[in-house]
């Protein structure tokens, strides 16, 4: 399963819905969880985004559909970032390019 990073901005719609119903959010949670998707962390931020999440998911089509299938719900954008674990680079780089 890869590792993703979703980077979270709330509309002004997602705004008014957490304001009158905080735990909206939690409901999105169960959403993503049946897609197959497992969420490892989220946390509130200050600045450009909301929310942070880190994911795991079966795949980038997978990871695709889960961001598009919450911004299509009108209260949230997203950006979403695939994240490569620092050994498996190393490990990468460390390979000649014919083993590639």
């Amino acid at each position: 399963m890869a590792i993703y990073l979703t980077l979270t901005t709330l509309t002004d719609e997602g705004r008014k819905r957490m304001e009158e119903y905080p735990e909206w959010l939690k409901e999105l949670n169960k959403e993503v969880e049946y897609m197959g998707v497992k969420i490892l962390s989220q946390y509130a931020l200050l600045g450009q985004y909301d929310f942070v999440n880190i994911l795991e998911a079966p795949s980038d089509e997978v990871a695709a559909k889960l961001a598009i299938h919450l911004s299509a719900k009108g209260g949230l954008q997203t950006l979403t970032l695939a994240a490569i674990p620092l050994d498996d680079l190393i490990a990468t780089l460390k390979k000649k390019p014919e083993s590639l």
